[in-house]
């Protein structure tokens, strides 16, 4: 099995099946901790639930930070700074593989 190429893919950055299935939209949460949360784009790029905690805001079904087309040539525009959620999904991992599989990219 070889391990996707994340330039290429973008799948992680797409809000999962069940999430649009349920109308679940607060998908990457942000930890009070995360660079973002500091900078300057944090205004463009993070919206606040109900409850008030931090996410990135979604494009549609994907993260607004998200460039290029799922699948073919991708970019994170705030891949120095991404949050914490952002960093736990590895390429290659069971998570990776079932967004890919979404996507039609197994």
């Amino acid at each position: 099995m070889s391990v996707p190429d994340c330039l290429t893919c973008g799948a992680c950055c797409t809000n999962p099946h069940e999430n649009r299935a349920e109308g679940f939209r607060d998908w990457v949460e942000i930890d009070p901790r995360d660079v973002i949360l500091r900078r300057r784009v944090a205004k463009t790029l993070v919206v606040y639930n109900q409850a008030g905690e931090p996410h990135l805001r979604l494009d549609g079904d994907r993260c607004a930070a998200l460039r290029g087309q799922v699948g073919r040539r991708v970019s994170c525009s705030i891949y120095e700074i991404r949050p914490r959620a952002c960093q736990r999904v590895e390429p290659g991992s069971d998570r990776c593989r079932q967004y890919r599989r979404e996507h039609d990219l197994e």
